[in-house]
């Protein structure tokens, strides 16, 4: 139940004649303190209900957990979240052994477009596609719980 995770901006569109599905999502946090996350989510017809810990010092690995929740619920959680609830477009690409997930962020978070690369050790080589841009999974406010309460347009 550990996620190992690196987060990069992404310099084009490029990736969007690759994407071998879309999703919808909004998400929204019951809690989105450093040492615990509590999110919300609806991705496509399915609910989530999902529960993260703190990042450990190179930002790459936290504790999760997710279960799947009827989507009817999820709305009814979706409204007793922290202010600022995200809307985005998932793309899932294959790029060699890797599945990446890039977001294109909407509303106050327009403009953003991030791809995560989820790996099984901290260490491990991955293919990078030339739409990579520069690494953030350091940076917390590329987190989207920071998203939430500080959107990319406030920046």
């Amino acid at each position: 139940m550990v996620e190992i995770e690196r987060k990069f901006l992404v310099t084009s569109n490029a990736f969007k004649s690759d994407a071998l599905r879309e999703n919808h999502i909004a998400q929204g946090y019951l809690n989105s303190t450093p040492e615990r996350t509590v999110r919300v989510r609806i991705k496509g017809e399915k609910g989530f209900l999902t529960i993260k810990g703190k990042t450990n010092e190179a930002g790459m690995s936290r504790f999760e957990w997710e279960k799947e929740i009827p989507v009817a619920e999820a709305k009814e959680l979706l409204l007793l979240c922290e202010k600022g609830v995200i809307e985005k477009i998932r793309y899932e690409i294959q790029v060699g052994l890797h599945l990446f997930e890039v977001d294109e962020f909407y509303g106050e978070n327009e403009g953003l477009i991030m791809a995560e690369v989820e790996l099984q050790s901290e260490a491990e080589v991955f293919e990078k596609p030339i739409w990579l841009g520069e690494e953030v999974t350091q940076d917390h406010r590329y987190y989207n719980s920071y998203l939430s309460q500080r959107p990319f347009k406030s920046w």
